[in-house]
């Protein structure tokens, strides 16, 4: 499936084609399916900006009573400028992160940094076309915060975001 299929077909959908539709809005997670699964089954949207906005809800709550879960989610999503992306939608986002072996070198170090100070996060960020060192920039200005709850709320609006961006992208 490279494209998303009729928001109101999903609560009649199997499983398999709610999973690829979880898997290409977000990023494949068995924890996230497990979540979300359940309300695409039982409810209807209105469209997919509505859906995203129930997960975004659902991972909000992740939040205040289940974090181990909230990072096994957010650790779905692939380090900035890893070699290795297993979706083809992060493949893409990543290909708009092109820069030098020096910015490499320094987002690498800023991704162990990043990951140091935030056990059990990734740092996830909407790229949207912005150049490395403005990507860069936000991630060293978030290490320096040192907030693992403001950390949390910022990686679950930009997996969201990548989802509305993703989801505009693949609509039939």
């Amino acid at each position: 499936m490279t494209s998303l299929p009729p928001i109101s077909s999903l609560p009649h959908s199997q499983d398999s084609t709610l999973t690829t539709v979880l898997d290409l809005l977000f990023e494949p997670s068995p924890p996230l399916r497990t979540l979300s699964l359940p309300i695409l089954r039982s409810t209807t949207f209105p469209s997919y900006d509505v859906l995203i906005t129930a997960v975004n809800a659902q991972l909000t709550a992740l939040a205040d009573s289940d974090v181990t879960t909230l990072s096994e989610i957010l650790c779905s999503h692939p380090r900035l400028g890893e070699n290795k992306v297993d979706s083809e939608q992060s493949r893409k986002e990543q290909a708009q992160l092109q820069g030098g072996e020096e910015e490499g070198r320094k987002l690498k170090s800023l991704n162990g940094e990043y990951e140091e100070k935030f056990p059990g996060l990734r740092y996830v960020v909407f790229v949207n076309g912005r150049p490395r060192p403005v990507i860069m920039e936000n991630m060293r200005a978030r290490i320096d915060r040192g907030d693992i709850v403001a950390e949390r709320k910022e990686a679950i609006q930009a997996m969201c975001d990548i989802a509305a961006d993703r989801a505009a992208k693949l609509q039939t």
